[in-house]
Order: C-alpha cells, then sequence, then structure tokens
C-alpha cells in the first residue's frame, strides 16, 4: 500500500503469511476538470498501437479468495471469473510467505496457491518482485522477520544480485506469467540525509532483474519504479516542493517522485511500461481539492505527463480516493459515496491514457470491508460479489483495450454535475452530488440519485 514521506503507512494487508492494453483511453467528455463535455464534435481520439491485456484489474491482499471456508471460496471463484480482469501478488508478503528463508532453500507453497488461484479464474497474472528474504538485507539466514520496519527494508546492494537471481527462479516457476513489476514503492530505498529517494541503488536492482527476467524469456515484461505519485496541495511548501510541470486544481506532484521517474527512465536498462501509485488526496493533510471529484483530475494529468516522458505504457499499481483515518482505515464514506468517486477516478485513469490499473483490495474476514471487491470468503456466505467489484467489471466489460472514447451532449447545467464516459456502445454517467438531480446527456432525460453511478447502452 501507499508509504508516504508524511508518515502515513498503508499496511493493512502487508503482513500476509498463510503494454499498452488501454492505449487508446485518451478522449472523452466530462463535466468536470480533464473533460469537454457538453458538444458532440469531432471524434479526437488518438489512435495508437494496442497489445493485449492488463488493463484494468485487481491485487491480492492478505486475505484473498484462496483460503476460507469451501463455500466462500467457490463462490469468490466464481465472482472472480464471471468477468476475467488482470490479477497481481507480491512474490513475499500480502498473503506470501518468504520465498527463499535461506539461500537456495525456496518455499511457494502460499505463492502457488495464489497463482493457482489466478489461473482457474481466467486472470492475466502480474507478479510484483517484493519484498526480499531477511538474508539479502542483513538477517539470519532461516529467520523471517515480518514486522512493518523489516518490510520496509531493501536488498543490501551485495545482494542486488541474489535478488535478481529469486526473481529468475519465480519466473521459471510461472513460465505462464509475462508481466512483472520490480519492487513496491521503493522501500527501502529512501535517503533521509539527502531528503530524496536512492533512484541510483534502486536502477542498479531494477536493471540486474530487468536482464535476468529477459534472459529467461525475452517476452516477459517489465516494468517499474513503482514509486508513490504523492502531491503537494497548491503553493505547498513540504518535502521537495511540487514540480513546476505536473500540477494542477489538485496540487501537483511531488517533486522527489518526478526525479524518480526522470532518473530511472534515464538509465533503466529496458522498461515495458512504467508503473506508479498514488492517490488523489495531498501528501499532507489529506487534502482533497478543489473536492474529492475535482481532485481525481490528477490521475489524468500525472498520466499524461508519465506518457509524455517515458513513452511507456503508464501503470497504476494502486489508486485512492478516500483519506484514511488515524487507524489507515477508508471507512468515513459511505457506499455509495465512495463508489462514485472511484468511478470518478477510474474516468480520469481512462482520460490520461492509462494502460493497466491494479485496485489494491482491502479484503478483510469479517462481514464489514468498505471497498473491497468480495464479500469474504471466510464467511458461510462469502465470496459474492460488491459493489466495487460491479464497477471494476464493468468498466473492463465495457472499456477494454483499444476503446475509442466518443463525445456526448450534456445539458448546460448537468456539466458541473456530471463525470461522464461514452464509447460507441455504452454511457457512464455519475453524479458528484449528495442530492439527486434529473440529468439530460446524450439525448435522453433522466433521474439520478445522490452519488448514483449509471450504465446506459448507445
Amino acid at each position: 500500500m501507499v508509504l508516504s514521506r508524511g508518515g502515513r503507512w498503508r499496511i493493512a494487508g502487508l503482513l500476509g503469511i498463510g503494454v499498452a492494453a488501454l492505449a487508446l483511453l485518451l478522449t472523452t467528455c466530462a463535466g468536470r476538470p480533464g473533460g469537454d463535455a457538453g458538444r458532440r464534435g469531432a471524434d479526437r481520439t488518438r489512435e495508437r498501437p494496442v497489445t493485449a491485456a492488463p488493463g484494468w484489474g485487481l491485487t491480492h491482499t492478505q486475505y484473498s479468495a484462496d483460503r476460507g471456508t469451501e463455500q466462500g471460496r467457490r463462490a469468490a471463484e466464481k465472482t472472480l471469473s464471471a468477468q476475467p480482469l488482470t490479477q497481481n501478488q507480491h512474490i513475499m508478503g500480502w498473503g506470501a510467505s518468504n520465498p527463499e528463508p535461506s539461500p537456495g532453500r525456496y518455499d511457494f507453497a502460499d505463492l502457488d496457491r495464489r497463482v493457482d488461484l489466478m489461473r482457474k479464474t481466467g486472470a492475466t497474472p502480474v507478479l510484483t518482485l517484493c519484498c526480499a528474504p531477511d538474508w539479502m538485507k542483513g538477517g539470519k539466514p532461516g529467520d523471517t522477520d515480518w514486522s512493518q520496519q523489516a518490510l520496509e527494508t531493501a536488498p543490501t546492494p551485495e545482494h542486488y544480485v541474489d535478488f535478481a537471481e529469486l526473481a529468475g527462479k519465480v519466473a521459471r516457476r510461472y513460465p505462464d506469467v509475462r508481466h512483472f513489476i520490480v519492487w513496491n514503492e521503493l522501500k527501502g530505498f529512501y535517503d533521509d540525509d539527502k531528503n530524496r529517494w536512492d533512484y541510483e541503488g534502486y536502477t542498479k536492482l531494477y536493471n540486474l532483474v530487468y536482464a535476468e527476467l529477459k534472459r529467461q524469456n525475452a517476452h516477459n515484461l517489465v516494468g517499474g519504479p513503482y514509486v508513490v505519485a504523492d502531491s503537494e496541495p497548491p503553493g505547498g511548501t513540504g518535502g521537495a516542493g511540487g514540480s513546476p510541470v505536473v500540477s494542477g486544481p489538485w496540487g501537483s506532484l511531488d517533486q522527489r517522485s518526478a526525479d524518480v521517474i526522470t532518473y530511472w527512465n534515464r538509465h533503466k536498462a529496458g522498461a515495458d511500461f512504467v508503473v506508479v501509485d498514488g492517490s488523489s488526496y495531498t501528501r499532507e493533510g489529506d487534502q482533497l481539492l478543489p473536492d474529492e471529484f475535482g481532485a481525481t483530475a490528477k490521475f489524468t494529468d500525472v498520466t499524461r505527463w508519465l506518457r509524455e516522458t517515458t513513452r511507456l505504457p503508464v501503470w497504476w499499481a494502486e489508486w485512492y480516493v478516500e483519506p484514511p483515518d488515524g487507524d489507515d482505515d477508508r471507512d468515513g464514506w459511505s457506499e455509495p459515496h465512495r463508489l462514485a468517486v472511484q468511478a470518478a477516478a477510474m474516468t480520469r485513469l481512462a482520460q490520461g491514457g492509462t494502460a493497466a490499473a491494479l485496485y489494491w483490495n482491502p479484503q478483510e474476514t469479517g462481514a464489514k470491508c468498505p471497498g473491497c471487491l468480495w464479500r469474504s470468503t471466510e464467511l458461510a456466505d462469502g465470496g459474492g460479489p460488491l459493489p466495487m467489484m460491479d464497477l471494476l467489471g464493468r468498466f473492463a466489460r465495457e472499456f477494454p483495450p483499444g476503446t475509442r472514447f466518443r463525445t456526448v451532449d450534456i445539458a448546460a447545467d448537468d456539466r458541473p454535475n456530471v463525470v461522464v464516459l461514452a464509447d460507441d456502445d455504452a454511457l457512464l454517467v455519475v453524479n458528484t452530488l449528495k442530492r439527486p438531480i434529473h440529468a439530460q446527456i446524450d439525448g435522453r432525460s433522466f433521474d439520478m440519485d445522490g452519488y448514483d453511478v449509471r450504465w446506459f447502452k448507445r
């Protein structure tokens, strides 16, 4: 989850023991920042070559559909199979045990189970190569420290080659996996003395892993640096300040994050996609500017800058729209409110030309699980889809890789209150207001409840 230099640690789900897919997503109409809603004109979509998935998907965390009651597991597998999505799993943590407790001694039981789940449910599998066994970061061979601090530690430079060899072992074990993300949020690579990321050290590790994965199979697709795209408020002076070239009403990209991308892009051995994660709220103070819906324009702006800077497909490994509380829980919004803002965020990701977006599934074991994709498989009646899964699956079905987006007519008084995304066949409309509205969009007139998310066939 998101680690911010502001001191926030998205730890939920970490201690779990046990491409250009949408490259055409460029032009749409919306009544809030980032769109040109309100007039029907020539199709302005710029076409680029498209490869296969990943597209929309999810990341498995500590609790997932591979454990629980038999009935719950079967129901969750049915849920995941209904609309096959890209699925991502880390090789250590977030539900997977230490893959190499001692040099040359492997334990892939948990990872095998997660990969089998992805296979059974028809997913496009992705593996995130994080975290590192203890002996690669100063620990004792055979021991595994599952504390937050231990998992925040990167391999020491003398073990970069060992980690690359582990990545090669993983690639050989799962030959059907073609997509690999190198490391997670530059964990352990922050230089406190310099108040910046040690992007030189990370890039050395990345280049060794990249070379090893390509050596195993030239068709393996590899990406990084998976930096947190933090943002500063307008005029903010925290940290290293905001980037002057990536900004909007939501704030500006933390210059330290921009520096990681710039250095990695210049010195990488190669890459098939660039990876980031981040939230629509600011790094300090969790400000949603100008509001929770308008703040999602950040995803469009940052994605476009990444595409222009790297000339690579852009992956969002995680994205967040609801600020956490002191316990790092995100359950202050109602489910309709949360779903509406998520739908707006996904629209903004699409507008920017995002090639892949992986929803961080905050799965828990109880009945209460805000933002989760399915009911806990630990429950006798668990495994069924929740509203966020319906949204994610519908997005994947209606707006798959290669979608050409179209402009639509929106009544003038509706433009400030809705977010809209459309292609030739489908129309998504989000009411950004808490109160009901009567909308006139795309030649039709209809009522919407507060925070309503509506789909229409065109």
